[in-house]
């Protein structure tokens, strides 16, 4: 059970890779297209090539090297060289805005949902991500994450791990950091969030990245709740 003296009012949640499963839901989703839509290309590889984008993308923002823009979009840009490496040169304006959108639909990991639920019962929970707002709520109402509310890059105009993410959190929730935890399956994000002053959970994920994973196998420092999902995260702060 969680120390009481940690005293945690609220939970705020990493998404990508710890509440849900990009890379098996982009290749499933791209590869169950509509009758007569008939677009096949090797999906697992275009949700890699996409992902090792995003941390080169949001650094382009975190460097005032152009001005804040939602996920969404640095998504689409990416797709201008991506559709072409795996031979889509001739999508519609409408395939490239679904397969754009496949992020609005990722699914949950199996524990996900339950350990969430759980959660709630005692604690303000929310999405801390990078994620832009109707991205996450589409993702939330469709996989049924039982948000109290919605904490995204966008409503900070900042990108993780600036700290003005986790501390916007608490300053928006009357709480001081201390009594916010972020809960991720990537130490580096819980790095940032404990050096605002947030409690720490982690999980790992080891098959975020695929078989061949090689990061974030295992908590890397000392964290103040490490458990094996977030099923287990429940029963380990008492819910």
């Amino acid at each position: 059970m969680l120390e009481p003296t940690l005293n945690v009012q609220a939970i705020v949640f990493d998404v990508f890779g710890t509440v849900v499963d990009w890379r098996g839901s982009i290749a499933r989703d791209l590869g169950a297209w509509g009758p007569g839509q008939h677009l096949q290309a090797d999906w697992l590889r275009l949700a890699d090539l996409w992902r090792a984008r995003y941390q080169p993308q949001m650094e382009r923002v975190r460097s005032g090297e152009i001005a804040f823009r939602k996920l969404d979009e640095l998504h689409d840009e990416c797709l201008d060289e991506l559709l072409p490496m795996l031979g889509l040169h001739d999508v519609t304006p409408a395939q490239r805005a679904h397969i754009n959108r496949v992020w609005h639909r990722l699914d949950p990991w199996p524990d996900s949902v339950a350990g969430l639920t759980r959660m709630k019962r005692r604690y303000f929970i929310a999405p801390l991500s990078n994620g832009n707002i109707s991205l996450l709520a589409d993702m939330a109402r469709r996989a049924g994450l039982p948000w109290d509310h919605i904490f995204s890059a966008e409503t900070f105009q900042r990108y993780k791990p600036h700290p003005d993410t986790y501390l916007g959190v608490a300053r928006q929730l009357d709480l001081p950091p201390s009594q916010v935890m972020m809960v991720a399956a990537h130490n580096g994000d819980l790095r940032a969030a404990r050096g605002c002053g947030l409690r720490t959970g982690f999980i790992p994920r080891t098959t975020e990245y695929g078989p061949a994973q090689s990061t974030d196998l295992h908590a890397e420092e000392a964290w103040d709740v490490v458990a094996t999902d977030l099923e287990d995260l429940a029963a380990r702060i008492g819910t």
